[in-house]
């Protein structure tokens, strides 16, 4: 049965989809055999049944009935269902031309689910059809089960009959002058076959996720059938415009949890269903970072907080051309690099994610899960992405010891990030404490193009500013005294860090006491007992290396704006030394 919507009255769809319509150029010129259509090929797909009426298909459907149009012959294979056809007429006439061409084929040979076996017999029905002049089109859908990503040489007996058998169909003269395609399905490319991917006789068509246009309008399509339940003040259109990253049949399941639910889709139960979808989608890759602040609740920092503040009218002047592609935040720990990139991403209220580990000891397994990560980033934008820890994270051009998958990754993901079509829209930050060990190809100019740095706060009245923002964002009640004599008797280098394990403590303190205040002396003991953690040499050399790489000297502080740079590359050789680094 066809999972399938039938709709009425979209405006919207005049014309085939960009995608299709590159599939339909590709098929009319005759070059090719072998097509690898990948992305959001599970989802409900449009196309125009009747004068007003539209039916939402899957893929196998849209590909027979709009782009082929049911003629001639067009055969699904799967490794669960076999072999079918797009008609009952079409599997008779099969079924009818095997038995007395070959009649010593057996039943279940024709229908087969064993790859092996059904190629070959498709083989043999598609050469005895191709004289006479029929348009042949076999859909194999969840192609990685046939086609996996791996070396040839490793893979299994029937792989590498499949192997062999698809990529000899893709160059067949035969098959092109006959008129005979192939179209493999398949939501990640990298799930394949890289030599089959790679093959300049492969036409690869991706379908993305529906725009805002697409998701409007369908979403005015459920309100017209009395299916969406809408919080008041909530229109199709508005929801339509913050449901970037969700797909058709995402919208379809959340109308009708809110329906079942009885519960109005308002912006918070959005919030809550559009995280719950987009990460189930991205199978635990991507985090979503919440946060109730903005770059009033960072202390300190001022051109860095200048810098953002710019960036942020920017975005919401729509100026998306003079935004960087990314930053760089570097800086000693405890000095509030995550802090400060989550503030800017609650002033310019935009979702911000945290890219999770996504490698994987399985061959093929971490390059699709980046693929999958990648494609939904492009869905999501506008979108902010966090790689925190991002020296270890990302890795570089020359790591050995996977087969190349590090390398390959590292390729991919630079490539990505490099790409000016989403400038403004995927703005990346990677936040670090060693900035050296970062490789170059991620902080030139087109990708982490802004290099910021945070340090330590400077003198006893940047320490004081600290103390008033932490108060605030911890909510803690305090009771008033000149807070500049708690930092005239304590001379910690705090860092941010540092200050609020300090002010957490008090806090403490007086709840033990059965107060709901903080007083002057459960700081003045607390700071007392308080040691900072002491890494003198790691915070030097993390300092240093922040400081060579600003991009502007305004925001290096004072001690260490006349040192030459020569001399900085000279203390940081010492310091790695010492440290036992090369």
């Amino acid at each position: 049965m066809k999972e399938q919507l039938i709709v009425k009255n979209l405006p919207f769809i005049k014309i085939l989809p960009s995608w299709a319509q590159e599939l339909s150029y590709k098929y009319c010129s005759k070059t090719a055999n072998l097509y690898i259509v990948h992305g959001n090929i599970r989802d409900f797909l449009p196309h125009k049944m009747n004068e007003g009426e539209f039916n939402f298909v899957k893929i196998q459907d849209y590909v027979s009935e709009v782009l082929f149009g049911n003629r001639d012959i067009i055969v699904f294979w799967d490794r669960s269902s076999g072999v079918s056809f797009c008609s009952p007429e079409m599997q008779r006439d099969y079924i009818r031309a095997m038995k007395e061409r070959f009649p010593d084929t057996e039943d279940d040979e024709l229908l087969s689910s064993d790859p092996a076996v059904a190629f070959r017999t498709l083989e043999r029905y598609f050469l005895l059809n191709i004289p006479q002049k029929k348009r042949i089109v076999m859909i194999i859908d969840y192609a990685e089960t046939v086609l996996p990503a791996g070396e040839v040489a490793k893979l299994d007996e029937s792989d590498r009959y499949c192997f062999v058998t698809l990529n000899r169909w893709s160059h067949d003269p035969v098959f092109t002058k006959g008129d005979v395609s192939v179209l493999l399905l398949s939501e990640n490319l990298a799930d394949l076959n890289p030599r089959i991917v790679a093959s300049p006789s492969t036409i690869k068509v991706e379908i993305p996720i529906p725009d805002e246009a697409v998701r409007s309008s369908f979403l005015e399509f459920l309100d017209s059938q009395g299916t969406l339940l809408l919080d008041r003040g909530l229109t199709p259109a508005a929801v339509g415009a913050i449901t970037s990253g969700l797909n058709l049949v995402n919208l379809n399941r959340l109308a009708a949890e809110s329906w079942q639910e009885d519960r109005p889709i308002s912006m918070d139960y959005l919030k809550e269903k559009k995280r719950e979808i987009i990460e189930g989608e991205a199978g635990g890759l991507l985090e979503f970072l919440e946060t109730e602040h903005d770059l009033s609740f960072v202390s300190g920092h001022d051109f860095v907080r200048k810098r953002f503040k710019h960036a942020a009218r920017a975005l919401k002047q729509g100026r998306l051309d003079v935004l960087p592609m990314g930053y760089l935040i570097a800086g000693p720990v405890g000095t509030g690099k995550s802090f400060m990139v989550s503030a800017f991403a609650g002033e310019i209220g935009v979702p911000m994610v945290k890219f999770k580990n996504f490698r994987s000891k399985w061959q093929g397994v971490t390059e699709s899960n980046l693929e999958k990560v990648l494609t939904i980033l492009k869905a999501m934008a506008p979108v902010a992405v966090m790689i925190d820890e991002a020296d270890a994270f990302l890795g570089d051009r020359d790591q050995d010891g996977d087969s190349g998958t590090s390398n390959r990754i590292f390729a991919q993901l630079a490539s990505f990030m490099g790409d000016t079509e989403y400038r403004g829209r995927i703005i990346w930050f990677l936040i670090t404490c060693r900035p050296d060990l970062l490789p170059i190809d991620l902080k030139r100019q087109g990708r982490a193009e802004e290099h910021l740095a945070l340090f330590y706060p400077d003198n006893d009245a940047d320490k004081e500013a600290l103390f008033e923002v932490l108060v605030r964002k911890l909510d803690l009640s305090i009771r008033r005294f000149p807070v500049s004599e708690l930092f005239k008797r304590f001379k910690h280098e705090f860092s941010g860090a540092d200050l609020e394990a300090v002010l957490i403590r008090a806090k403490l303190k007086a709840t033990m006491d059965g107060r709901t205040f903080v007083t002057r002396e459960d700081l003045d003991e607390t700071m007392t007992d308080f040691v900072p953690p002491a890494y003198p040499h790691e915070i030097e050399l993390q300092n240093l290396v922040a400081v060579v790489e600003c991009t502007s000297k305004e925001m290096v502080p004072r001690r260490f704006q006349n040192l030459d740079r020569s001399r900085l590359v000279k203390d940081i050789q010492e310091l790695k030394s010492l440290l036992g680094e090369r």
